[in-house]
C-alpha cells in the first residue's frame, strides 16, 4: 500500500505512541486506519509528517485555524507574550483584551467565563440553565456533538436510541430532538415543559454532518424555549467567527440566552467561552450566595491564561481589520460544494455553509441530507476511502470521515487540486 510506503516513520513512532496511550491517541476521532501519519510541523495551509510528507490540509486544527497554521501575526504575539512568560494564574490584561472584542461582536456576551476547552463551556451552560430555571431537563438535537460532558453526552453518534457511553447516570435528563423538524421537535418539547431548562444547539450540525439549520427551526425552537420560560443555547464553538464577524445568530434573529464559544476565538490555544445575558450569567458570582442560590461555575487552573488570550486577540483583531477573509475563504467554500457536486454527479450531497463542506455518498434511499439521521444513512465507508485516497495519493488531508474547512491559507488552486483528485478517485 502507497500510504505505508509513504509513512514508515509515523508507523514506527505510532507503535510507541500505542504502548503509552489508549488506542495511541489523545483524541479518539484521530486514529484512523492503518495508523494515523505523525505530525512534525505546520505552516500556512500545509502539515508535514515525520517522514517529510507534506499535506495540503482542510482538517485545520479541529477546524480552529481560520487563518492557517502558524499565522505570521499570531506567532509574533505569541513571542512576545512568552517572553513575558506563559502562566500567571492571576488576573491578566490580556484576558480584558480578547473580552472587549468578543463583547463588541457578540451582543448577548454581556459577561463572560473562560474554560480552557468547549466541552467545559457547554458544561457550565447546562449547569446555569438549571441553575437560573431550577428545572432539570435539557433538550438537543439527534447528532448534536457539546463535547464530552455527561450532561450531554446523549444521541450524537447513529443509532441515537443506544447510550453513547457506560459511566453515565441520569441520562434521563437528557432529551433529544430531530433537527430540522419542528413540528416533531416541538411535540417532544411540550411533553417536558414543566421540567424543561434549556435547549442547546448548534445552528451548523458539526460533528453530526455539517448541517446548517433553517432560520424557521432555529427561530421556532425558540419562541417555544421561552413562552416555557426555559433557556435558549446556542453552541457556536465550531460556528463563531466561522462565516462573519461575530456569530452566526444575529443574521438570523436569534435571541439567545447563552452562547458557548471556541476553536477560532482562541487562534489555535486552548479555550472555551461561556458569555450570555448579564441577569443569566451572575448566577455564576458566588459572591453573597448560599450554596443553593449560586451556579456553581468555576473554570480552571489554565482558564484565561495569557497565552491563550494573547492567541485569541491576535487572531481576532487580524479577522477585524481584514474582513475580506470571510468573502475570500466563504466563496472557496461555495466553490468548492458546487464543483464536488459536479464531480459525482448525483452520487453524493454536499452539505455546509460558508468556508465549512462535508461530502454525503447517498445510499439506499437518502436523496437529501437536513439532518443528521439521513447523514448518518449514507456510505461512510465510501467517504472514509474518498478521504485517504487523498491522503495517500494526492497530499490531501482530511480526517477520514469529517468536514473539512478552509481557511485563509487557502487559495483556489488548492480548492483546484481537491476538485481532481475528487475526479481522480
Amino acid at each position: 500500500m502507497e500510504y505505508k510506503k509513504k509513512t514508515k516513520t509515523s508507523a514506527k513512532i505510532f507503535a510507541k505512541s500505542s504502548k503509552l496511550h489508549v488506542h495511541g491517541v489523545s483524541h479518539n476521532i484521530r486514529f484512523y486506519e492503518p495508523y494515523p501519519f505523525v505530525v512534525k510541523s505546520s505552516t500556512g495551509k500545509n502539515l508535514v509528517d515525520v517522514d517529510n510528507n507534506k499535506y495540503a490540509d482542510y482538517w485545520m486544527g479541529h477546524w480552529s485555524l481560520i487563518l492557517g497554521h502558524g499565522q505570521k501575526n499570531v506567532k509574533e504575539s505569541l513571542k512576545k507574550q512568552i517572553d513575558k512568560s506563559w502562566m500567571f494564574g492571576t488576573v491578566n490584561e490580556q484576558t480584558i483584551k480578547l473580552s472587549e472584542l468578543i463583547s463588541k461582536a457578540v451582543p448577548v456576551a454581556e459577561k463572560i467565563r473562560y474554560v480552557t476547552s468547549g466541552t467545559e463551556a457547554t458544561m457550565y451552560a447546562v449547569r446555569l440553565a438549571r441553575s437560573v430555571t431550577g428545572r432539570k431537563i435539557i433538550a438537543k438535537i439527534d447528532g448534536g456533538w457539546h463535547g464530552y460532558t455527561s450532561d450531554l453526552l446523549k444521541s450524537v453518534n447513529w443509532p441515537f436510541t443506544e447510550p453513547e457511553s457506560s459511566g453515565i447516570i441520569n441520562e434521563e435528563k437528557i432529551i433529544s430532538i430531530p433537527y430540522n423538524d419542528l413540528d416533531s421537535s416541538l411535540k417532544i418539547l411540550k411533553k417536558h415543559a414543566k421540567n424543561l431548562a434549556g435547549v442547546i444547539i448548534e445552528p451548523v450540525l458539526g460533528g453530526g454532518g455539517c448541517i446548517p439549520a433553517s432560520k424557521e427551526y432555529l427561530i421556532g425552537i425558540q419562541e417555544f424555549v421561552h413562552k416555557n420560560n426555559s433557556l435558549f443555547i446556542l453552541d457556536e464553538i465550531v460556528t463563531g467567527f466561522r462565516f462573519r464577524y461575530g456569530c452566526i445568530y444575529p443574521i438570523m434573529k436569534l435571541d439567545p440566552d447563552i452562547v458557548t464559544l471556541g476553536k477560532i476565538v482562541g487562534g489555535g490555544m486552548a479555550i472555551g467561552v461561556m458569555c450570555g445575558k448579564k441577569e443569566i450569567m451572575e448566577y455564576a458570582d458566588t459572591v453573597g450566595k448560599k450554596k443553593s442560590e449560586r451556579s456553581y461555575v468555576g473554570g480552571g487552573t489554565f482558564s484565561a491564561n495569557p497565552v491563550s488570550m494573547t492567541s485569541g486577540y491576535a487572531t481576532l483583531s487580524y479577522l477585524k481589520s481584514k474582513k475580506s477573509v470571510y468573502s475570500k475563504i466563504n466563496s472557496l467554500g461555495e466553490f468548492a460544494r458546487k464543483e464536488i457536486r459536479k464531480v459525482f454527479d448525483g452520487k453524493v450531497v454536499v452539505t455546509g455553509k460558508g468556508s465549512l463542506f462535508m461530502t454525503h455518498f447517498l445510499k439506499d434511499d437518502i436523496t437529501e441530507v437536513t439532518n443528521a439521521v439521513q447523514a448518518a444513512k449514507c456510505d461512510s465507508q465510501m467517504l472514509q476511502r474518498y478521504h485517504f485516497k487523498m491522503i495517500s495519493h494526492d497530499g490531501i488531508f482530511f480526517l477520514p470521515g469529517k468536514l473539512g474547512a478552509i481557511s485563509n491559507a487557502h487559495s483556489k488552486d488548492d480548492i483546484k487540486k481537491m476538485i481532481l483528485a475528487s475526479e481522480n478517485f
